[in-house]
């Protein structure tokens, strides 16, 4: 698996270097200091991963990534992050990203967390995990969401799983041999019926009632 690290600090990506290289399947291809210098080493690299800084100089983590998945949607990023804020998380979801790994749990779940997002599945560090499944579910009790999963079918519920999973609507598709549309279609009716309005809020709604498994 090809990884590429974007992070302004040197002395952490060579930590995180020497993290990733121990295990045999894992190959740095290649350091960014930057965010355009991210962008620019994607596109000509190609890594399976790439291992984001959220602050960095020239261009933030949530653009670089961004520009990143609009050019190549096939690659992975996982968010390095010292903030443990939901906020955070949503943009980084709404950016693309797959994961969010907190700096301060880096070195005991970055092998874990970069071959959870390799998988194109979520990965949050668990500190966020349970700051999304304690505030969010609150609030989402508060809201009445909950109380909507009731209205969602035993089919979309199947296709709700597969897209907090990352799966694309033709993955989703052969999964459950149906068409491509008619996924878009069940899509619709998941997001309408729980008032979601992005792949990032159906993430974050399967993170929050249990359907997606946080590692």
């Amino acid at each position: 698996m090809k990884i590429l690290l974007a992070d302004d600090h040197n002395v952490l990506r060579k930590g995180l270097r020497r993290i990733l290289e121990e295990q045999p399947d894992l190959e740095v291809v290649g350091e960014a200091s930057n965010g355009r210098e991210a962008v620019t080493l994607a596109h000509s690299l190609r890594p399976d991963i790439v291992v984001m800084d959220i602050a960095m100089p020239l261009m933030n983590g949530l653009e670089a990534t961004r520009q990143i998945l609009q050019r190549h949607s096939e690659m992975n990023v996982l968010i390095l992050s010292m903030y443990s804020d939901e906020n955070y998380v949503v943009q980084v979801l709404r950016a693309g990203a797959r994961g969010y790994l907190l700096k301060d749990t880096a070195e005991e779940d970055l092998i874990v967390a970069v071959r959870t997002v390799a998988k194109g599945m979520p990965f949050f560090s668990p500190k966020i995990a349970k700051l999304l499944l304690g505030d969010g579910m609150q609030r989402l009790r508060q809201e009445g969401v909950s109380d909507s999963y009731g209205l969602v079918t035993a089919r979309e519920r199947e296709v709700l799983e597969l897209i907090a999973e990352g799966k694309s609507n033709k993955e989703a598709a052969t999964a459950l041999f149906v068409s491509p549309t008619t996924i878009e279609t069940h899509r619709a009716r998941i997001m309408d019926k729980l008032d979601l309005h992005s792949t990032a809020d159906i993430v974050l709604y399967a993170v929050r009632k249990g359907i997606v498994q946080l590692h």
